[in-house]
């Protein structure tokens, strides 16, 4: 029997496939845990209809990320921090405090967790990888300048 899964299904499949098992397996377990639906004509275009709106939403997804990587590219975030003797931070400019500049300054949100950087210790001029997508990054300038 043809059965679509509604939920993952261990060493049967993964959520949307459509796979092929044994009428009793699809009765007694899948059907009464909601685990599967069977594979009429119904349901499959049902199912066709959900994952094409799915691609024309992973495409919208990529297209935006690429716009905003073309945007930032090349950008530079200004910092101003106190510093001591030579140059070194109180403290340190992790990337939650360039991602907060990245609004202010670029009026753009990024989430923190997305920019992969080392945490900064010294005044200067740094490198940010911003993660936009899976595949799509980009990066940006950090400047660390000292606060009058």
């Amino acid at each position: 029997m043809k059965v679509i899964l509604l939920q993952d299904v261990k060493s049967v499949g993964k959520k949307g496939d459509v796979v092929n098992v044994s009428d009793g397996y699809a009765r007694n377990l899948l059907f009464p845990k909601k685990l599967a639906q069977e594979a009429n004509d119904v349901n499959m275009h049902i199912l066709n209809k959900k994952n094409e709106a799915d691609r024309k939403k992973k495409t919208a997804e990529i297209e935006a990320a690429q716009k905003l990587a073309n945007e930032l590219k090349d950008k530079e975030v200004v910092i101003y921090t106190k510093a001591g003797d030579g140059g070194k931070l109180f403290g340190a400019i992790t990337s939650k405090d360039i991602s907060q500049e990245m609004e202010k300054q670029l009026s753009v949100t990024v989430d923190k967790k997305k920019i992969a950087m080392n945490t900064i210790k010294t005044l200067g001029i740094y490198t940010a990888e911003v993660k936009l997508y899976p595949e799509i990054s980009t990066k940006i300038k950090v400047v660390i300048k000292e606060k009058q």
